[in-house]
């Protein structure tokens, strides 16, 4: 399932980061952490490698 904002695919990016070991959870804000904690690390790849051309900046823009 793709991003279907550019703030979902960013959160989902720093989630993934996370998971990942390469930045700390303390370091997550907002929609990031529940992605963290409700994601595994391959659903967030997919929504972090929604390509951002064409996305809206929110969801409902």
């Amino acid at each position: 399932m793709p991003a279907t904002s550019k703030a979902q695919q960013k959160a989902a990016g720093a989630a993934l980061a996370a998971k990942r070991g390469e930045i700390k959870k303390s370091e997550l804000k907002g929609a990031s952490i529940e992605m963290y904690e409700s994601m595994n690390e391959s659903q967030l790849e997919e929504l972090a490698e929604t390509k951002r051309k064409g996305l809206p900046e929110k969801k409902g823009d």
